[in-house]
């Protein structure tokens, strides 16, 4: 890129070149910069959008790792507990011939299973088949937009998935409209960098309509897929000729809706997590009492 501009290339095309290293967005950005001769300051928004993305995506991923991290902890403890600890008592209560009771005896299938080579390696084939179709389906355009779809409608998941795209959408859109990118070529940009398949296609289908004359504002609501307010904000920055005023502010918004969603997502998980762990814990430690109980009663 230094040589390039050296030989007098534009910082934009020379940028242009890289596309592995900067995308539309980067490119768009520093073009219009450099046309309205204000490219210190656009520089200045650059890395204030990727700030703030950053930010955002580090939110997201806080809320997605204490679940993964939790179940990965239980499904070991549990797997361990099964294999090694259970079988155990499992022979000690065979070799007093004491009749193993049904939930004890379903949790040794359980265990023979996972200790079972062949069996192990096929539920091992099986996920990886099922993680394979899952790739190719949601390669396709159509799977692409179910699955998206889907995940817009996730229980707990889905709103914290909306706000982001929001939230996303939105400071990128007002940082191109605010460094004088045209409006087209904006919403080009933010629909390939949307992040969900559903929205990038309600924000295709906007741009068309503006191309025809539409309002931003309209356009969006006919898709039926951002929030009321948003709407109603980008509409008021319309008729003020602020739009990427409000369309910041908006994803301000929506930043701190996201921040607020993370917590309250952690708070509902944490008491689920523990439950869960907890009950996969209890089955087996009620699978080695119940024969424990059932002797002494024989006994007694």
């Amino acid at each position: 890129i230094s040589s390039d501009v050296q030989q007098g290339t534009n910082l934009s095309e020379a940028m242009d070149k890289h596309p592995q290293c900067f995308d539309d967005l980067y490119v768009a950005m520093v073009q219009a910069g450099e046309i309205g001769g204000v490219l210190d300051e656009v520089m200045n928004r650059l890395s204030k959008l990727l700030e703030d993305t950053a930010r955002l995506n580090n939110q997201i991923k806080s809320a997605m790792t204490y679940p993964v991290a939790v179940g990965v902890i239980a499904t070991t403890v549990f797997i361990g507990m099964t294999v090694f600890l259970l079988p155990t008592f499992a022979n000690i209560f065979d070799e007093l011939g004491a009749e193993l009771p049904l939930f004890t005896q379903i949790m040794m299938n359980i265990s023979d299973f996972l200790r079972t080579p062949l069996y192990v390696v096929g539920l091992i084939g099986v996920v990886a088949a099922l993680m394979f179709a899952y790739k190719q389906y949601y390669a396709t355009p159509a799977g692409e937009v179910m699955m998206d779809g889907l995940f817009l409608k996730m229980p707990l998941f889905g709103d914290l998935i909306e706000k982001t795209a929001v939230a996303r959408f939105c400071r990128t859109f007002g940082s191109l409209s605010r460094s004088g990118v045209p409006i087209l070529t904006a919403l080009e940009i933010v629909r390939d960098t949307a992040g969900n398949k559903v929205i990038a296609n309600a924000v295709d289908a906007a741009r068309q309509e503006i191309q025809s004359g539409g309002m931003i504002s309209l356009a969006l609501q006919r898709e039926n897929v951002f929030p009321v307010m948003a709407i109603q904000m980008i509409s008021i920055g319309e008729e003020t000729g602020e739009i990427d005023t409000m369309l910041m502010k908006v994803a301000d918004f929506y930043e701190d809706e996201v921040e607020q969603a993370v917590k309250a997502l952690t708070s509902i998980m944490e008491p689920i997590m523990i439950v869960v762990l907890g009950g996969m814990v209890g089955s087996i430690l009620v699978a080695m009492y119940l024969p424990m109980f059932k002797v002494m009663e024989a006994f007694g």
